[in-house]
């Protein structure tokens, strides 16, 4: 039995040295959606006097339409529907409505919402639609103060249960979606899914964006 011991013991050491030796888990890989030098991965959609979408500058220049204006990334199918942030950095050049109207992906291409910044005269800031209440109306409205040619960070993060939002360091929503209906506002913006960038009779321009994936709550 004492011979026995000593190659049970070897082959115990060996199971633990081989399984030290696995290569750590990578980090989620993060999508640059942007990078500032073309719009290729973008198609820019017209649904009746839109404004035309250029690159200028390392910047995407979303000029000001009759009414929505924008453009749809081609690759959201490759992308993740949920657990994810995205990340960019907008400003209002010209025009009195939202400047980010972020159209997004919630479990899947057939569910999506708008974050919009900016709507309505300016200045309210929420996602459009959840229960069927636009981000005027619903609980992630609020009003916020955004000035003309000046960059706003902005940040989106969406997992199974919550949409969450930062403008800058200032977390403006924080929405429980748990048993509630999401979907796009019905008109226009229907024409953007999944994954897009639109204003409303306002020329905006965006940099830096991007999509990190994060991992799923156990």
């Amino acid at each position: 039995m004492k011979r026995l011991l000593l190659p049970a013991v070897l082959l115990i050491g060996a199971a633990f040295a081989a399984d030290d030796a696995k290569p750590a888990a990578e980090a989620p890989k993060e999508f640059v959606l942007f990078n500032g030098k073309s719009l290729d991965d973008w198609e820019s959609v017209d649904v009746g006097g839109s404004g035309m979408v250029e690159l200028e500058g390392g910047v995407m220049i979303i000029n000001q339409g009759e009414s929505v204006s924008g453009a749809v990334y081609k690759k959201a199918a490759a992308l993740p529907m949920t657990n994810y942030e995205i990340t960019l950095e907008a400003k209002r050049l010209q025009g009195v409505d939202f400047f980010v109207g972020l159209t997004f992906p919630v479990g899947d291409v057939k569910h999506c919402a708008t974050l919009v910044c900016g709507g309505w005269g300016g200045s309210v800031t929420g996602i459009s639609s959840i229960n069927g209440l636009d981000a005027s109306e619903n609980n992630t409205s609020s009003y916020q103060r955004y000035e003309d040619d000046k960059w706003y960070a902005v940040k989106l993060r969406v997992t199974p249960e919550n949409l969450s939002v930062w403008i800058g360091e200032k977390q403006v929503i924080d929405e429980d979606i748990q048993e509630k209906k999401i979907g796009v506002r019905p008109g226009p913006i229907e024409s953007y899914l999944p994954l897009s960038l639109t204003t409303f009779n306002t020329t905006a321009a965006i940099r830096n964006m991007k999509l990190k994936p994060l991992p799923a709550k156990k």
